[in-house]
């Protein structure tokens, strides 16, 4: 299997099923030995199961590829560490690593657990600092070395992490969390000759088929832009040598589209250039909001009551 990863070694967390088992099949597609790390867990993060691992390695495998399993639970610090082991011990060395693993457990506020909470923000921001961390200190060491990598990282945000959503403020927490960390890791790892970027996808998996099983409908014929499929090129591509001054970005894929998120720039801003007095900030903050951008609508949200005629009251 040739293309553009070529001769490159990749970890895919969470690649049993859904966008990391599209992922892993891709890197395979375009010439990558991967390491198919998935825990087999539920959509909700229970159980365990080498299977879902097991066949995306044999399909990898089948197709002319190389691939080994994984079956560890990469919030596992110390499980994390040995993953990345098993890259270079199997394959020589590590060139990418595919942040995806994670799941949902969709609560209002007012309904999440502490338990719900800890579970998510586990899974997804601690899963992702842990595989980066150790990941990332391979990379120094081989720097350091003399045997730097054109290394990869392509971590999992999400629309939900960037615009936020109704009924999952653990899972957008989580989310926005890895779009914070992507920014600094960015910049930490550029010395050693690592690019991190963020995606956030928009596709079919267990993860939508709750709050967007309608958005995410398989359509009856025609192009299905809810295939988690069309996610993975952009992956294979962030992955590759040539991708090499792309860097500190959180690229949105839905179907055809690929959009360059803008979050969390500078706006409009004015320097008193001295203490606010409390009853100041009102008009001067007002101003500035009438002259900043207005936030993008959180998903799930109400929509806004439409205007009413002049003496009329909703």
């Amino acid at each position: 299997m040739t293309g553009i990863l070529e001769g490159r070694v990749a970890i895919v967390t969470g690649a049993g099923r859904g966008l990391g088992r599209a992922h892993a099949l891709e890197l395979a597609r375009q010439g990558a030995a991967v390491v198919v790390n998935d825990l087999g867990t539920s959509g909700s993060g229970e159980g365990a199961s080498r299977t879902p691992a097991e066949q995306v390695a044999a399909a990898i495998r089948a197709a002319g590829g190389e691939a080994v399993t994984n079956g560890a639970d990469v919030a596992d610090f110390a499980a994390a560490e040995a993953l990345v082991a098993q890259a270079v011990e199997t394959f020589g060395g590590l060139d990418v690593l595919v942040n995806n693993a994670g799941f949902v457990r969709d609560r209002m506020l007012v309904n999440t657990s502490e338990e719900e909470w800890d579970a998510v923000v586990r899974v997804h921001l601690k899963g992702h600092f842990a595989m980066l961390r150790h990941a990332a200190a391979y990379w120094r060491r081989e720097a350091k070395a003399g045997r730097p990598r054109a290394a990869r990282v392509i971590n999992t945000s999400s629309g939900a992490g960037l615009q936020g959503s109704v009924g999952q403020g653990t899972y957008s927490a989580a989310k926005a969390g890895i779009a914070g960390l992507t920014l600094v890791a960015a910049e930490e790892l550029a010395p050693y000759g690592v690019t991190v970027n963020a995606i956030a996808p928009s596709a079919r998996t267990r993860m939508t088929d709750g709050p967007f099983a309608t958005k995410m409908a398989k359509p009856a014929d025609g192009f299905d832009a809810m295939d988690p499929a069309n996610v993975s090129p952009v992956v294979a591509w962030l992955a590759s040598a040539e991708a090499g001054d792309v860097t500190g970005r959180v690229i949105e894929i839905e179907g055809g589209q690929i959009c360059v998120e803008d979050a969390w720039r500078h706006g409009p801003a004015h320097d008193l250039g001295a203490r606010w007095d409390a009853a100041d900030v009102g008009p001067a903050l007002r101003e500035l909001l009438g002259r900043a951008a207005a936030p993008e609508p959180v998903y799930g949200a109400r929509p806004a009551p439409a205007a009413q005629p002049d003496g009329a009251r909703a």
